[in-house]
């Protein structure tokens, strides 16, 4: 049997507890090594795979970060759908710390360090469809299980993704803030487009933790900040999960489990024999 479901824990979130483990995945990718071993196990009936997004001691920042082996091993192992739980600074005082978000947009404004597609070399094309990044069914699935919480919660915005490792200057800040940008992280954006090439369903939980550096009231963002923040809000952040994972439909009825139906561009012909097997469980659906 395969876990359907996926969890990416971030800072602060490296194991949980209440998943009864039956196995540790090694798994081998095209790409590499993903960030650590996944995790397999059951919660409620439910088969999990959990992986820590910086290694289960948090060794790798943002850019260090295998993506791609990250959402293909998730691929390769029978997961549909993606919960990535984060932390994140905050452009609206509304957004205060300790709330959560889920965001509904990204905003790129890395530069390219990331590797962010499974096509980026020669071989086979692809331009998956990406305006709406966030899985709209999932979405729903995580707001309900945040109101059963009780955690203040805010549905939609957007997700500045920047580069790191350093915080933003002021400028920065300032700016996002009048574009009326919402959130801001170093990671999401990258497993989004990953996901969605992989066909698998992905939302962002993101834990505020500050207000980034704009506010004239709240001391400027420090890494000690970030942590302490999101370890007073974890518990939450697994209260969340238990109540998340066993309402999570078994049927999918989104667009995401088609993604790659028309986004494939070279002809089954043309793709050589070495791309489609590396990228077997990827375009196995559509090209053989």
């Amino acid at each position: 049997m395969e876990p359907k479901i996926g969890i990416i824990g971030g800072s602060g979130l490296y194991k949980m507890e209440d998943l009864k483990i039956e196995k540790e995945l090694d798994i081998d990718t095209p790409f590499g090594k993903p960030s650590d071993k996944i995790v397999i196990g059951r919660f409620q009936n439910r088969l999990v795979a959990f992986l820590p997004r910086h290694s289960r001691n948090h060794t790798l920042p943002p850019q260090a970060i295998n993506y791609r082996a990250n959402i293909f091993a998730f691929k390769k192992i029978g997961v549909e759908r993606i919960i990535s739980v984060s932390a994140c600074g905050s452009f609206k005082e509304e957004l205060a710390p300790l709330d959560f978000v889920i965001p509904s947009q990204f905003f790129d404004r890395t530069n390219f360090a990331r590797k962010m597609s499974f096509f980026a070399e020669e071989g086979c094309v692809v331009h998956v469809e990406f305006s709406h990044p966030v899985c709209s069914e999932l979405q729903e699935v995580v707001y309900k299980a945040c109101i059963e919480a009780g955690v203040r919660v805010h549905k939609g915005g957007v997700y500045v993704n920047m580069e790191g490792p350093q915080f933003s200057t002021l400028a920065e800040s300032l700016f996002y803030k009048k574009m009326g940008f919402d959130i801001i992280g170093m990671t999401n954006l990258p497993e989004a487009k990953l996901a969605r090439e992989a066909e698998i369903c992905y939302v962002t939980l993101a834990a505020v933790t500050d207000y980034d550096c704009w506010y004239p009231e709240h001391d400027s963002v420090t890494a000690q900040m970030v942590i302490e923040n999101l370890t007073k809000n974890i518990e939450n952040a697994k209260k969340i999960l238990k109540i998340l994972i066993p309402i999570i439909p078994v049927e999918r009825k989104c667009k995401c489990k088609d993604a790659l139906r028309n986004s494939i561009v070279t002809h089954s012909q043309n793709i050589p024999q070495e791309v489609k097997e590396k990228l077997e469980p990827i375009i196995g659906k559509y090209v053989k």
